[in-house]
């Protein structure tokens, strides 16, 4: 019984490739929806609930998708209006929200990404093919929130000493010049000091054992034969069908037919399958507590 972020990380990495790379290379706007729907609900079964202020920042990104690409492209049969002798035509439109759509669903899916894999996981995934990657990403990762609380921490000392003033602008930029100056020298020194720490350790060298606790399962091996498995379905309908999506020079939909059902049904088990392990998981985990 383990919820879809305790997979082998190779398992999981896996399936975010196929699920973001089918997304970004394709315009269908059924498939699209499908995909920002699995990303969302595998939001909430995780219970991690983002602050309004998130979900506001990336609708506003959809609108201004939807309406500026109309305004610079004005290819399209159909013309809804005429704006200082520009045509504003209902395939630019769709064409905006098709993409509006596409960056949604790829940003919650990359959060989703950055919730679960940590630095010990990539470390997993890249120590073997790359270990000086693998050490940079991990280190990122570690630094970007402890970034931002060494800054806080530094901000709240220049206050109380009174070298931090954030009366007018010119006080405000000053600080925040400082701080930011400060930041700079810390993370620097940090860097080498975790690197001098890696290398007295042995990491990199060609010999050196590795020792991890992720192991691949039965488990494991069914994610990824199912991962790839769905995404060899969704891939071959969508090359084999003759009439895909097209918004320019007019919209036309792909009349419904086996392939868009493969393309369609498969990409959904695809995009909703972290949803329906972690559901799995919570259901034999209420189970066994009703047992007790």
């Amino acid at each position: 019984m383990r919820a879809f972020s305790e997979y082998n990380p190779a398992a999981v990495a896996v399936y975010f490739l196929a699920v973001i790379g089918t997304a970004m290379f394709c315009l269908d706007p059924i498939l699209l929806f499908l995909s920002l729907l699995g990303s969302v609900f595998y939001q909430i079964a995780r219970k991690n609930a983002r602050p309004l202020k998130t979900h506001a920042y990336f609708l506003l990104l959809f609108l201004l998708s939807v309406l500026v690409n109309p305004i610079f492209s004005h290819n399209g049969v159909t013309v809804l209006f005429v704006v200082n002798d520009s045509p504003i035509t209902l395939e630019a439109t769709v064409y905006g929200a098709v993409a509006g759509l596409m960056i949604l669903a790829v940003l919650y899916w990359f959060r989703a990404f950055t919730q679960i894999f940590t630095s010990d996981k990539l470390l997993y995934l890249f120590s073997r093919l790359s270990p000086k990657l693998a050490l940079v990403l991990s280190m990122g990762l570690r630094y970007v929130p402890l970034f931002g609380e060494q800054a806080r921490r530094i901000r709240e000392t220049q206050t109380a000493l009174g070298l931090y003033k954030d009366g007018n602008v010119v006080d405000r930029f000053r600080g925040g010049v400082r701080v930011f100056s400060v930041m700079v020298t810390w993370s620097l020194e940090n860097g080498i000091i975790t690197a001098d720490s890696m290398t007295a350790r042995g990491y990199g060298l060609e010999r050196r054992t590795h020792f991890s606790i992720f192991r691949f399962r039965r488990g494991d091996w069914l994610l990824l034969g199912t991962t790839l498995a769905l995404t060899a379905v969704c891939l071959s309908a969508l090359a084999l069908n003759p009439t895909p999506f097209t918004c320019y020079p007019a919209i036309l939909w792909p009349p419904f037919s086996p392939l868009t059902a493969a393309a369609y049904g498969s990409y959904g088990l695809l995009a909703f399958l972290p949803t329906i392990l972690e559901a799995k998981e919570a259901l034999k985990w209420r189970s066994l507590l009703s047992k007790i």
